[in-house]
């Protein structure tokens, strides 16, 4: 059986701007652990929290793959490509920042906090050209089973991810349970936006992650009403 090692939600860095509650599991702007820099071609995984009508004002990323995933509310999307919407809790987004792009983040409501993981990965090459995409998967596409949502074909549905990743999601109710096989030569991250679940003989909580560095088998059993990514990863 792979092993896994966990990393603790109270352990992440946390920054609270007031307007933005942050939590990092890698290193990220003031928060630096050299024992927590990414995993993988996986650098960061915010989860932030956004009070009513306020957001990232417009600034530049470059040479890399932004992922979104709306856990609550509504997240406002504009960028120098033109594109501009609105995403909400199942909807999926990633931006390529290639070359460059320039964009920014809003919570779109006025009246509730939005809640949304942010996920950035490296992509397999520099000078990409930027673009965008978005898609939803519905509670009932990922309930019981392991959904992918994002991979390097975009096969069966998913976003294109420049980068040889496999990302799932799951929904589980207490007792669910599903298995993923993890092939030599590739790294696995499991991370748990809400409720609780058993990754092996690991029990993880609310903004735990874990990660499996060698082939086997993961199962991942919902504790309660769970939530969760799985990213399946080459060096």
């Amino acid at each position: 059986m792979t092993t896994i090692t966990v990393r603790p939600s109270d352990a992440r860095g946390h920054e609270n701007h007031g307007w933005l509650d942050s939590f990092h599991t890698f290193s990220f702007a003031h928060y630096h652990d050299p024992n927590h820099m990414g995993f993988g071609p996986l650098r960061v995984i915010n989860e932030d929290r956004v009070e009513p009508g306020m957001g990232f004002g417009t600034h530049g990323h470059s040479d890399m793959e932004i992922i979104s995933y709306v856990l609550e509310g509504a997240l406002e999307h504009k960028d120098s490509l033109g594109t501009g919407s609105v995403i909400h809790p199942g909807d999926v987004q990633r931006m390529s920042a290639g070359t460059g792009i320039r964009h920014s983040e809003f919570n779109h409501s006025e009246a509730e906090r939005v809640h949304f993981l942010q996920i950035w990965i490296l992509p397999e090459s520099k000078g990409l050209k930027p673009s965008y995409e978005e898609k939803n998967f519905s509670n009932e596409d990922k309930r019981g089973k392991l959904r992918l949502i994002g991979s390097r074909d975009g096969r069966d549905g998913s976003v294109t991810i420049h980068r040889d990743v496999d990302l799932y999601a799951t929904i589980l109710k207490g007792g669910e349970a599903v298995t993923h096989a993890l092939q030599a030569g590739r790294g696995a991250w499991i991370q748990v936006a809400r409720g609780s679940v058993k990754l092996n003989d690991k029990t993880l909580k609310a903004g735990d992650g874990a990660s499996a560095a060698t082939a086997g088998e993961l199962k991942l059993e919902g504790v309660d009403d769970a939530e969760v990514l799985l990213f399946d990863m080459a060096p």
